[in-house]
Parts: C-alpha cells; structure tokens; sequence
C-alpha cells in the first residue's frame, strides 16, 4: 500500500509542477563505495529501466570512505561539473550542499516536504529539510545501539539496563563475577573521529537538550554537556570503560565486542552482521541490541546515520533525475536493499515486513528504536566545522588532558563562532 502511494505520490508531484519528463534520456549516477551496496543500486536501476524504457542509468562508484567520496564530490561540484546528475551523500550534508548551490532542492519535482517525507522515519523530516526545502532524499538508514553479550546477562540475571548508572552496575557486577583480565564493560568511541561527535551528544540530548535551534542557532546547555561528559569520565574511573578509550574508534569498537571482549558496545547498525556472520566472531548467536541507556530521568536517544540521494545543481535532466530519486528511495527499492543487503530501510513500516524480518530478525528491535528514538546531528552548511569542533574536544575531555568544564567552555566558543 506504501508503495502505491509513493508511486502516486510521485506523479502528482510532477504533474502539480506541469514538469515534461524526456522519453530518451541517460542519467549518470555516483553509488558509492562497498559499504553503500552499489551493485544492489545497480539492481535496483536494472528494474527501474525495465519499467522506464527510454531511460538508461550509467553509474560510478568509488571511495573507500565517506570523506574519500566527499573529497571527490566537492572537487567534482565547486567545478560545477554537469556529468553527475544524481549522488550519494552521508546524512550530515545536505545543508552544506544546498547552500553550497551543489544540489537543487526536490520539492519542485516531488511536491511538498510535508507530503513527501511522512512515510519516513521522523528523523528526515529534519535532516532532509532545509529552510523548508528538500535537499534529499533517504537511500538507507543507519543508526547506533547498544549491542550486549545475551548470555553473560543471562547467566547473572540482569535486565537491559535503562540509565547508564545501571548499565555500570550491571557491567561492574559480572566484571568482578567473570574474572577476565581483557573484558570490559563498555566501549565506545572516544578517538577524534565522527563517532565521538555522538558520543557527546548521546548523553545530552538524553537530557531532553538540543544543541542547536529552529534557526541552527546555538542553543548549548553547558550544564547537561558537563553532566553527559562526567558521566563517560565516572565510567572510566569505575573501570567500565577503559582508560585509552580516547583512542578508540569505530572499527575498533566492532572488533573488541566481535572478540568477546567487551560486555556492552555502542555502534552502528553495520556491526551486527560482523558480530553475526564474520569467522572470527567469537559472539555469534550471542548478542542482543536495546536502545540507547538515558541519563537519570531522561529518555533514550540515538544518533542517526545512512546515506540519501541528491539531486546535482548542474544536471541537465533534472525532472528525470527528481523521479529516479523517488524511486530509489521507495519501499519496493527499501524492502530489496534490506533483504539483500541487510541496509537499515528508511520507513518504519518496512521494519514490520514478514519478508525483511526473516532475513533480518533483529530489525525488529532496530525500527522501534530508529523510529521512537532516532535524532538527527546538527543541520548546518558548516557541520564539518562544528563536527571538528566537537570531536576534538571531546577526545581531549576523555584523554583527560582537558578537564571537561574546560572542554564544554571551549566547544561553545568554537560553536558561538560557526553558529553564528
């Protein structure tokens, strides 16, 4: 039913915009690299060509990582180059490159955001949307979770924890129980990398904090950011997490949970197949996924990741461009992408699909916590600085080479400046 409604969705959106959509056309298209599935996109523009006959989609893919791609793009769009029509871009950008004059916004072609991105998890409505634009559209979700070893909570009785004081009064306990000089209690990201970004901002916003407002104005409660910081610092202190966590990042993460050496991890949806299916896994049918744990008397809150569709600036067929996007981001293309390739999909009602489920039993657990719990990081033209600004200090407050009133004090300065 979704589907025909994206489908109908698509056509008045075109013809509200009295938009002609050539019979002949070939549109270039950027994939990504490896970890963006692009040879399940090709699948999927392998149908839509069947359907869309006087279309043809030539892609490229390239770049092992995200910044590698970004380089590529941001060489590629400040040339104003015309041979890119549509391309991937992570969550973070699509407030940099609308205002950049890279991509042309969607709604001309799709209608507006209000009807376009209500089928989407919440998040979108946000993070696609900018000064009422849509900048783009989701391609697939990702997002974190706390990832825990089933059978150690089992074998002492211990409940998912909901704060993190009880994920430490758990972690303490079967620590002392386990006497394993490598275990640990809880790893997460501390390395000055993007992962330390929500590493800050998990515990704050679980205050009910936002960091920016409706304008992207600065609106930092330094009070709940030293509270979050000293709550990771108090966990170091008790040994749950450990003391170099400031050099710990995402892939580390994955591999010391994966080694069955941590009790609990914070990481992105992309680890769970590592835990599952990698031969090395000493996890593997051990593991279980929860939400986010929440600072006393707050609520659980998870940073959202994934990847979208733009739309280039400088294409000459942007009206077939527009309706290709929409395809790509549909829940045919969504519920493919999940079944094949395990890609968290962009719509809450795709997470309750039998057929998604049984590829994927764990998506359950993943869709009500991405769709009650899921935030967006700051929509911004200038996040890389205000990633840079965060990162960096947040790896000095866990370093302990800054102390974490210090940090906070130096994040607001550098964000006064960029938020401005």
């Amino acid at each position: 039913m979704i589907a025909k409604i994206a489908a109908v969705t698509v056509v008045a959106g075109l013809a509200a915009a009295s938009l002609s959509v050539r019979a002949d056309v070939t549109i270039r298209l950027f994939a990504g690299g490896s970890g963006q599935r692009p040879d399940l996109v090709r699948k999927a523009l392998d149908a839509y060509e069947k359907t869309n006959p006087g279309v043809k989609v030539v892609t490229e893919t390239g770049g092992a990582t995200s910044e590698q791609q970004r380089q590529y793009l941001s060489t590629l769009l400040n040339a104003k180059d015309a041979s890119l029509d549509v391309f991937m871009i992570d969550i973070v950008n699509p407030a940099q490159y609308l205002t950049a004059g890279w991509i042309a916004p969607l709604d001309p072609y799709l209608g507006p955001a209000s009807s376009v991105l209500n089928a989407y998890l919440p998040v979108y409505a946000k993070a696609d949307v900018v000064n009422g634009k849509i900048a783009a559209l989701p391609a697939f979700a990702d997002g974190m979770f706390v990832y825990y070893r089933k059978d150690l909570l089992d074998k002492y009785g211990l409940p998912q924890p909901k704060t993190w004081d009880d994920l430490a009064t758990g972690a303490s306990r079967i620590l002392a129980k386990e006497h394993n000089p490598v275990l640990q209690g809880l790893s997460i990201q501390g390395a000055p990398a993007e992962g330390a970004v929500c590493t800050f901002l998990l515990p704050y916003w679980s205050q009910s904090k936002e960091l920016t407002g409706a304008a992207g104005e600065l609106t930092l409660d330094k009070r709940a950011a030293v509270a979050g910081m000293n709550m990771w610092t108090g966990l170091m202190d008790q040994g749950v997490i450990k003391r170099n966590v400031a050099e710990v990042k995402t892939a580390d993460t994955v591999n010391e949970f994966k080694a069955g050496h941590a009790i609990y991890a914070v990481n992105w949806g992309f680890a769970w197949n590592h835990f599952q299916a990698d031969m090395d896994s000493a996890v593997k049918g051990k593991v279980g996924v929860m939400p986010l744990p929440s600072m006393p008397g707050g609520t659980s809150t998870t940073c959202v990741g994934g990847w979208q569709w733009a739309l280039s600036a400088f294409s000459a067929h942007k009206p077939e461009a527009a309706k290709l996007i929409r395809y790509l981001s549909s829940p045919d293309v969504a519920k493919m992408l999940a079944e094949k390739g395990s890609l968290l999909p962009v719509f809450p009602a795709t997470y309750q699909d039998p057929g998604v489920l049984a590829q994927n039993p764990w998506f359950k657990s993943a869709g009500d916590i991405l769709t009650k719990t899921g935030r967006a990081r700051p929509v911004t033209p200038r996040y890389s600085e205000v990633s840079d600004a965060i990162r960096t200090a947040t790896s000095a407050m866990l370093g302990r080479s800054m102390p974490v009133a210090d940090g906070v004090d130096q994040i607001e300065g550098r964000l006064r400046r960029v938020l401005r």
